[in-house]
């Protein structure tokens, strides 16, 4: 198919927002994927288009966060395990089921961060010197990978905030530590997720390389940004996003 150089160039700068949004919360994808569908993909098409962005997004935010220092690296197989699991089934669950779903699951999710920001705000922002839990030992935490890797492989807009969850609240890293592992851990989802949609021959990669200009630019930056700046702000940040979530959420 044919691309209009003005919404390729579109596809570049809203991409560099949704690496930047994707790296310190998440909901990127609310972005570019109607973007996507505006320039004539099918959503289906545009859900596994999109992979390819968020994955070279991803690239680019590990490497930042393991040369500020900030990727727990010990802790990357027992928490990539679970979220394995879940992820490979998510996108075999994607690539067969009606679009219709989408939209409800993705509601229901930013819907259920923001309430638990506003709540209990320190759920996601543990205080400095909060003891890291392990993964074996937190049953609980183990079962939330699991589903963030299921929506992430199913979905992947506002999988950010589910890992958050899962790595911030239950296992009580720091939102950047839990940050630099969130995006180990969408790496490896979307590895998986974008080779099964390749397999189901969904992927339209000029797009797709087009939009990993915009959101490796913006992921580069978001994490010189994520190192310098409180957990406070990243806190409220990531309320601000969720809201912006779910109002996409509703018009998508």
């Amino acid at each position: 198919m044919e691309y209009d150089i003005v919404l390729l160039g579109a596809l570049v700068v809203l991409g560099m927002i949704a690496g930047w949004i994707n790296t310190l919360a998440g909901g990127g994808s609310n972005l570019t994927l109607p973007m996507l569908i505006v320039m004539g993909l099918p959503a289906d098409v545009a859900n596994a288009t999109n992979r390819v962005g968020v994955l070279l997004q991803n690239v680019v935010a590990v490497r930042g966060f393991h040369h500020y220092g900030r990727l727990d690296t010990p802790s990357i197989l027992p928490i990539l395990v679970p979220n394995l699991i879940g992820g490979v089934f998510g996108a075999f669950l994607a690539a067969v089921t009606p679009d219709v779903a989408l939209k409800p699951l993705l509601l229901g999710t930013v819907l259920t961060m923001s309430i638990i920001i506003l709540i209990k705000p320190g759920f996601l922002a543990p205080e400095p010197g909060t003891p890291v839990r392990s993964v074996s030992k937190h049953r609980g935490a183990w079962w939330g990978l699991v589903l963030a890797g299921v929506y992430g492989g199913f979905v992947q807009a506002g999988v950010g905030f589910i890992l958050l969850a899962a790595l911030a609240g239950g296992l009580r890293y720091d939102l950047v530590r839990a940050n630099a592992l969130k995006m180990v851990c969408s790496l490896a989802v979307t590895s998986v997720s974008l080779a099964i949609f390749i397999w189901f021959d969904q992927v339209e990669w000029i797009p797709g390389l087009v939009l990993a200009v915009g959101t490796m630019t913006g992921s580069y930056f978001s994490v010189r940004f994520a190192v310098r700046v409180s957990q406070n702000t990243i806190k409220w940040f990531l309320f601000v996003m969720t809201l912006a979530s779910c109002v996409a959420a509703v018009f998508f």
